[in-house]
């Protein structure tokens, strides 16, 4: 039994599977969502860690999360200014307060991957590798990714020449030797190091 599903039979409900993404690019924000799925809905046996599922079938589930009956979702994207102002730690705590808050209906507890909690109006469990083992955790993961991913794409048309619609921001090859053609353009996080120490000045 899930942690989860163990807090739920004892009377914990409403509850919230939390996650984030985007902590390790060097551009674009960070992703967070919350999500709360009826006990025993069907989309709780098909959820899994978005990082083990294919494109296609991450956003297949994605629209099912997103359109289910029973299934309530709240997202928060915090920009790379604030993450250079208060640091990537504190802007993925604040996006997952900011997507809890955002849920239409209130928990009574909540679930988060990692082992730090964010400060929120509920009580709050902390599970390590919680997007493999919790189904809403695994759920909020794979909306986090999705929203996150699509940003990216939307902001490669924006900024061409990154190749952010491959990458989505993270420190590949590809992209170091982008910024050191181009500069750092205004999604890039400057406080990153991949960032500030290639940047010579070239933003666009």
């Amino acid at each position: 039994m899930s942690l989860e599903d163990s807090l739920i039979s004892r009377g914990c409900w409403p509850l919230c599977g939390v996650d984030e993404a985007g902590r390790g690019p060097l551009a674009g924000p960070v992703v967070a969502a919350a999500v709360i799925m009826e006990p025993g809905h069907e989309l709780r046996l098909l959820v899994r860690d978005s990082k083990q599922l294919s494109h296609s079938r991450r956003r297949d589930i994605f629209e099912s999360i997103m359109s289910a009956p029973g299934v309530h979702v709240g997202y928060s994207l915090v920009d790379e200014r604030c993450i250079d102002e208060i640091n990537i730690l504190q802007a993925a705590l604040k996006a997952m307060r900011e997507a809890v808050l955002c849920l239409d209906l209130k928990p009574l507890c909540a679930v988060v991957d990692g082992n730090i909690a964010p400060v929120l109006p509920c009580t709050c469990y902390t599970v390590v590798r919680g997007d493999e083992l919790e189904p809403s955790i695994s759920a909020a993961s794979i909306v986090a990714k999705v929203i996150r991913d699509r940003h990216m794409e939307q902001m490669d048309r924006l900024y061409p020449g990154y190749g952010f619609a491959r990458h989505k921001g993270y420190p590949t090859r590809a992209h170091y030797e982008a910024i050191r053609r181009l500069g750092a353009c205004p999604i890039h996080r400057r406080s990153f190091r991949g960032v500030s120490s290639i940047d010579k000045g070239k933003g666009r």
